[in-house]
């Protein structure tokens, strides 16, 4: 393991998604000093969204907005010696990065610029199937089978040493493929204090860092329970971590920018689309339940303590395939006798409708009730009713579907119309496929002005590292007793915070305290059980719960929530992004002493 003495690099961060704010490049090298900018523009669904783009303009494939932040900040960044890296290379990384050169070609600059391929192995599946890798689903186990056939994308995680390789090589510009979220920040922090590649806590920290400032706005006030307690949410700034050798960091963000960086901010978003304690990265195993963290000044949060464990001999792949297509019919039932209205609509649609419900692949129904008596308002009176289906045939689900929901519209229930549902055409969807494969199959493929150099990316061999049990595990957080005494009937939300997100076809749900003395009542009522008293969802899936008492969370893992995944998900929040505001809601009887 190496030992280095170099400062910390301040990384910044100006994307947390595809579409995310277009003036945070500019905002950040120009807000504040910084040694590297990075941006995230991928996601599950992304690559999905980016292959229709593809297959409608051959070339693309790629973020187009990285390109445009590029011809902002290009000139500045070169001026100063900032480096920048981004997985917006998407689908199509030497694209991009041809793109990008026309942009430093037309405003004469000469930027060193290099990409990072070799994760997608769409145009690979059938040799390696041929040759015994299964691709069996992470969640259900099947076999792609003849699936293959049907996917269209299929890009395994990379991690970030094709990145630091490429600054090795003197690039100023990295564009990536799907590396990590985190990978991005990790690159240039390996790169820049010469870590190898089993300095597992540093890169753990790193990792960290990375999926802390991942989500921009994520990490200032954004998506944050308890926002209302942010002096200024207009406009948060993005924000940017400075790693220091042994892999602690500093989170922050510029002077005179909205929002907030505090320890509930970054709490909340640590826990966003994460499972166990054990957050895998092609790099390093980020122990969650080792790190530190304390708030140090007005926006500034240290994350230290931060073990790291052998990266995994696989890597991930992420695969979407065309699933089919879709529509719904959506109807409003006011008023009085609202379960006879849902029978009735139910009951007329599928008379009216060519097709009988079991001949679709799948058949959806959400009756959505408001439960309000003597309501005050028209609007708080309406419940609603959605048939959804999927099949593979066009046909089934477009106008011979949606014409059975009009034809009924002048003989049903008193009051009738629609609530939005889909068009006359029905639409296609994608359905994901989590899987994993040897990393010593996906080596990574770095192109920095035109020469290429291949990077493995089979981790090290851990007989030769300190392996995680010479070491013991981390020390287990100090239980505090919770008060008893009288209690409250209060929302869950009055003491607690929750961040949620997609994984996969599953959940997750985190829920942070912010006291040593509410974490542990949390831990000790949070029950499993008790969270599917609280919630249908809970008692209609399988939901695992993973503690991580040093940062006073808990994490719930909800299976099969989202179904086939985000593309394909029949909920109202396909990504689940407020399945925890939902929780924070419930009514719950609270010790009297916790309470403000």
């Amino acid at each position: 393991m190496s030992t280095t003495t170099a400062p910390p690099i301040r990384i910044a961060n100006c994307s947390g998604f595809f579409g995310d704010r277009l003036s945070a490049a500019r905002e950040m090298v120009s807000g504040g000093p910084i040694d590297a900018l990075t941006g995230d523009w991928l996601a599950e669904l992304t690559m999905l969204i980016l292959s229709r783009i593809a297959a409608k303009r051959p070339g693309a494939g790629y973020a187009r907005t990285f390109v445009t932040q590029m011809e902002e900040v290009m000139g500045t960044c070169l001026d100063r010696g900032i480096k920048v890296v981004s997985n917006a290379g998407g689908l199509n990384p030497s694209g991009c990065a041809d793109a990008v050169a026309d942009v430093a070609d037309r405003l004469g600059l000469s930027p060193s610029i290099a990409y990072v391929d070799g994760d997608d192995l769409t145009d690979r599946l059938g040799e390696l199937i041929a040759a015994g890798n299964d691709f069996a689903h992470l969640d259900t186990g099947q076999p792609l089978g003849e699936l293959a056939d049907r996917i269209v994308t299929a890009n395994a995680y990379i991690g970030c040493w094709g990145i630091v390789e490429a600054l090795n090589q003197g690039a100023d510009i990295v564009i990536t493929g799907r590396a990590t979220d985190a990978a991005v920040v990790a690159g240039p922090a390996a790169w820049h204090h010469g870590w190898t590649r089993d300095d597992w806590d540093a890169l753990a920290g790193a990792i960290v860092a990375g999926h802390v400032i991942e989500c921009g706005g994520q990490a200032t006030g954004g998506n944050y329970s308890f926002f209302t307690e942010i002096a200024d949410m207009t406009y948060p700034g993005f924000p940017w971590a400075e790693v220091a050798a042994d892999g602690s960091s500093v989170i922050g963000k510029h002077a005179s920018t909205g929002g907030e960086v505090s320890v509930g901010t970054i709490t909340s978003q640590l826990l966003y689309e994460i499972q166990s304690e054990r957050y895998m990265n092609p790099d390093v195993v980020s122990r969650f339940d080792t790190i530190e963290l304390d708030q140090i000044g007005r926006d500034r949060v240290r994350i230290s303590g931060t073990r790291g464990e052998p990266a995994p001999p696989t890597l991930k792949v992420a695969m979407n395939y065309q699933g089919g297509f879709r529509n719904q019919i959506s109807i409003g039932l006011t008023g009085l006798d609202i379960e006879a209205k849902a029978e009735l609509i139910e009951r007329q649609f599928w008379h009216a409708c060519p097709y009988e419900p079991d001949d679709y692949e799948t058949v959806v129904r959400k009756f959505l009730p408001t439960h309000k008596a003597d309501p005050g308002t028209n609007e708080e009176a309406v419940a609603v009713y959605k048939i959804i289906v999927k099949d593979p045939d066009e046909r089934k689900v477009g106008r011979a579907f949606s014409n059975a929901g009009t034809e009924i519209g002048l003989c049903s229930i008193p009051g009738m119309f629609g609530t939005g549902g889909g068009p006359g055409a029905g639409q296609p969807f994608g359905v994901y496929w989590p899987a994993l494969v040897d990393a010593s199959l996906v080596p990574m493929q770095v192109v920095v002005d035109g020469r290429r150099t291949v990077v493995d990316s089979t981790p090290p061999d851990v007989s030769s590292a300190q392996a995680p049990s010479d070491r013991g595990e981390a020390a287990p957080a100090e239980r505090v007793a919770p008060p008893g005494g009288p209690t409250r009937s209060v929302p869950l939300g009055t003491l607690f915070g929750t961040r949620s997100g997609d994984k996969g076809p599953n959940a997750n749900l985190g829920v942070f305290a912010r006291s040593a003395e509410a974490f542990w009542w949390l831990s000790d009522f949070l029950t499993v059980g008790r969270l599917a008293g609280l919630m249908p969802e809970a008692a209609e899936h399988r939901v695992d719960r993973y503690d991580l008492p040093n940062i006073w969370s808990l994490n719930f893992i909800f299976h099969g929530l989202l179904e086939e995944g985000v593309a394909a998900s029949t909920r109202q929040d396909p990504q689940a992004k407020a399945l925890g505001e939902y929780l924070r809601a419930k009514i719950v009887e609270v010790p009297v002493a916790l309470l403000p």
